[in-house]
């Protein structure tokens, strides 16, 4: 009988603390069972020859939308298989009751089970969920969903008050909510805090907030429109950034007084940042996370495929908006890189720059990006890089230290990634159902060639092999028992 399942040899793994050393790893049952300096290739029913290539573990996307606008199985299949491309082998996906996603409202006892029903045995990857509590009734439910296995909450700013489209669709019938202001956040703030206070000592637990300000939306969009503007740069303009760093300084606030550990998402301006990076002066004993996106780091409003392809919220920005951002990367002020990943085709994007659906996915590059523009072209360290797309989001969101860290006892959730691999951004090779990308005929450095996932290799040279048998991830795991994880 073989000591290993599969031992991948001759690579360069990336170990937190150690940085790149030339090592092989052992795996068994799942989990990553040894790490040496040299592994027989006799000792393992299979073996991986990653001479010349990186070993990472498995990214951690972190903030993912699976079902926002399609069917929650369908999106699950496509969406999931097409992270393990970039090497993503464990995600995080928002839900919320409202318009998209299930079209209803009512209680989480009731849909969120429908929710998991639907994406079980449709993923390739392991996932779990960020809940965003819509109504006061479901204030209630925020104990239950952590004991259902969710650990991360959201808030989405913008949704206060805003009139959302041309045709005045209002915020109230959007979100389908009984009341949904500051008032609310204050509420759900102070019942995260709780039970923060009651689950933290196993896991963090936190909410994470789209931080953009409604009024000031309403009247920089009826600017913009009033003076004809569409493309990228018009609606950059109509949601500038100064109103993102006006809702970072009220939520971090609310965040303050209540005690609330907050996670700032998708930050995309230097703007943002410099207004996160107060509120940590401001609030030292404020728990505070710092999110930016593969998109806010690699592409702007001129190099984005136009509203086809780039519409997002919050918008792609300039050049100078970019290198702020990696200036965060660089000096540890931004936690942990994403990719906001929702698949939305071409038929979304319909009607025009205020009219188009928002949102493309990108998990499938999180490795290729952070490989090309930080490690290649910036010399971001390469332990710095796995932090970011890994540890610090396994962390952040109480899934270490099972996830996210070449760890024995940790989950064998593996890349073997070529560093000097160079390939230009396709459709085809993302493997997604979305039809467009705003990354087309970008070229980037540094592609995975194996994916593996729970031991077994489910991606190799350029498709996915074996089903979709990811598992639901309850957080934070030491809440759920998360047995035969070490430290």
């Amino acid at each position: 009988m073989s000591t290993f399942d599969t031992a991948i040899l001759n690579g360069t793994a990336v170990i937190s603390g150690l940085g790149p050393v030339k090592a092989d790893i052992g795996l068994r049952d799942g989990r990553i069972a040894a790490i040496a300096d040299r592994i027989d290739a006799a000792s393992a029913d299979e073996v991986v020859d990653a001479r010349g290539q990186l070993v990472l573990p498995g990214a951690v996307d972190a903030h993912f939308h699976i079902g926002i606008y399609r069917p929650i199985a369908e999106d699950a299949r496509s969406e999931t298989r097409s992270a393990l491309v970039g090497g993503t082998t464990s995600l995080i996906s928002y839900f919320r009751t409202g318009s998209h996603y299930l079209n209803k409202t009512g209680p989480y006892a009731e849909v969120f089970p429908e929710v998991l029903a639907a994406v079980e045995g449709n993923a390739y990857t392991d996932y779990g969920f960020h809940i965003a509590i819509m109504t006061t009734a479901q204030l209630d439910e925020i104990d239950w969903l952590v004991q259902a296995g969710v650990g991360s909450f959201k808030y989405y700013m913008f949704y206060k008050g805003l009139n959302l489209s041309s045709s005045s669709t209002a915020a109230a019938d959007y979100t389908m909510s009984d009341v949904y202001d500051l008032g609310h956040l204050y509420r759900y703030m102070q019942r995260v805090r709780a039970a923060a206070d009651r689950y933290g000592s196993a896991g963090r637990i936190s909410l994470s907030l789209h931080c953009e300000q409604a009024e000031i939306l309403r009247t920089t969009i009826e600017e913009a429109q009033q003076l004809g503007l569409e493309g990228l740069e018009a609606y950059h303009r109509g949601r500038p950034p100064f109103q993102e760093r006006l809702a970072i300084a009220e939520a971090t606030l609310l965040a303050d007084v209540t005690g609330c550990p907050v996670n700032l998402l998708h930050l995309s301006s230097a703007e943002a940042l410099a207004g996160a990076q107060k509120a940590r002066v401001d609030y030292p004993a404020l728990d505070i996370v710092l999110e930016t996106t593969l998109h806010h780091l690699a592409l702007t409003f001129d190099h984005a495929g136009g509203i086809e392809s780039g519409k997002v919220n919050p918008p792609i920005r300039t050049a100078d908006d970019v290198e702020a951002l990696w200036r965060g990367v660089i000096d540890g002020s931004i936690n942990q890189v994403v990719s906001d990943h929702a698949c939305c085709l071409v038929e979304h994007k319909q009607g025009g720059t205020w009219e188009a659906m928002p949102g493309f996915g990108g998990s499938s590059l999180i490795y290729p990006v952070l490989l090309s523009e930080g490690y290649h072209r910036r010399g971001v360290p390469l332990e710095r890089i796995v932090d970011l797309a890994a540890t610090a989001p396994a962390r952040n969101f109480g899934l270490a230290p099972q996830k996210g860290a070449i760890l024995v006892g940790a989950d064998a959730d593996l890349v073997v990634l070529d560093p000097d691999l160079e390939a230009e951004v396709t459709t085809d090779r993302l493997l997604s159902a979305q039809d467009h990308t705003p990354f087309a005929g970008v070229s980037l450095r540094g592609w995975p060639t194996r994916t593996i996932r729970a031991g077994r290799v489910v991606f190799a040279d350029g498709d996915v092999v074996g089903e979709a048998d990811g598992r639901f991830l309850k957080r934070p795991i030491g809440v759920h028992a998360a047995a035969g994880v070490t430290a």
